[in-house]
């Protein structure tokens, strides 16, 4: 079907994001941050657009099926993949127009874990693994979304340390994560990018209402990492949800950050291209940061002297079971979601190509002449 005219449909995600980041309405905080929101999503889209048009301009079709066979013969508008990138730029965050994502914090907590973890940002990751065959017919253009990443990853995690507010700490390893699947989609390695992503939705949502969990739990609701301490004893569970969600976003071995950032880093490594020693040094410094950030944040929070004022830490306690059930069904999947997950990403990953076509491959025996990718 003409299934990038269902890629428009990704614009309308700048008005979700819009009307969730502006929930409390008399905020003027949370005002400004969804009109930024949708006005650099809304740039990502015009480039969208752009690429639409020139992609009908081309092959006279929107049906996926078409275009990438006939992409194997034509000499493909390089403009077409640079759009459709900066399309993606846009709804992922990356470098340059990443500023909206930790503006994006203003809204509600859930909110900040939908955006982050299953919707909003994931939506370029997403367009740039659909439109795969087509970046496969360009290796500069592969080149540029490594650089891009690499770029993404590292300065995202450097800012990080630097935060002070609980979910902006948050916000920006989402960018740096979606740096890492970039940088590796700029490998071709589209699998391990969706196999990243999907990791990413566990413990990043894990993080995010572990957080909304502790702000619940002030009745200041407080987000000043150093106007908090000691909530160990008050908050273990809690406590247990933000370092298992920490340890998977680190890749300690065996949670599922493991074993997705692990094959990021190890595809990185045994790559002939030159590009990549770049991806790899950025990723590997961007990796120490999450490690501080992670580090730092869970010592502020739970282990340094409490900040918080008498009157606030006697009415301190654990959330409720509502809350809390949520966090336990993410802890798990965010211990063993890589070990149940990789065999369908990574080793049977055939099962996405009518869905994510990477390899048309029915369409393409109807063809004797080889494909520049062989």
């Amino acid at each position: 079907g003409d299934v990038y005219k269902r890629q428009g449909i990704n614009a309308e995600y700048g008005v979700c994001s819009y009307l969730l980041i502006n929930f409390w309405d008399t905020r003027l905080q949370a005002n400004t941050s969804a009109m930024k929101a949708i006005i650099i999503n809304r740039i990502g889209d015009i480039n969208l657009i752009m690429a639409f048009v020139l992609i009908y301009e081309q092959f006279l079709s929107f049906d996926y099926k078409l275009i990438f066979i006939f992409g194997n013969y034509l000499d493909i508008n390089f403009f077409i993949l640079l759009l459709l990138f900066f399309g993606a730029v846009g709804k992922s965050a990356q470098i340059f127009l990443h500023v909206w994502l930790p503006d994006a914090m203003e809204g509600p907590t859930p909110v900040s874990a939908l955006i982050h973890a299953a919707t909003m940002v994931t939506a370029g990751i997403f367009l740039i693994i659909k439109c795969s065959t087509l970046y496969d017919l360009s290796p500069v253009m592969q080149k540029i979304i490594l650089i891009f990443g690499g770029l993404t990853a590292l300065f995202a995690g450097s800012v990080g340390i630097c935060q002070n507010d609980l979910k902006k700490i948050i916000a920006y390893s989402t960018c740096s994560q979606l740096g890492f699947m970039t940088a590796i989609c700029g490998l071709a390695q589209y699998e391990v990018a969706l196999f990243h992503l999907a990791m990413h939705a566990f413990f990043k949502a894990l993080l995010f209402l572990s957080a909304g969990s502790i702000i619940h739990a002030l009745v200041t609701e407080e987000q000043d990492i150093r106007r908090m301490g000691g909530l160990i004893f008050f908050m273990p569970v809690s406590y247990i949800s933000i370092l298992i969600g920490s340890l998977a976003l680190m890749g300690f071995p065996f949670t599922a950050g493991f074993y997705s950032k692990d094959l990021i880093l190890e595809h990185l490594f045994v790559s002939t291209c030159p590009i990549s020693l770049f991806g790899l040094i950025c990723c590997i410094l961007a990796s120490i940061c999450t490690t501080i950030y992670s580090v730092r944040l869970i010592y502020f929070v739970f282990f340094t002297t409490s900040n918080i004022s008498q009157r606030v830490l006697s009415n301190v306690h654990e959330s409720n079971f509502i809350i809390l059930l949520p966090l336990i069904v993410l802890n798990l999947f965010s211990i063993f979601g890589g070990l149940i997950f990789k065999p369908i990403f990574i080793e049977n990953f055939d099962w996405l190509i009518e869905e994510l076509p990477v390899l048309c491959v029915d369409t393409c025996l109807l063809y004797t002449s080889p494909s520049p990718r062989d």
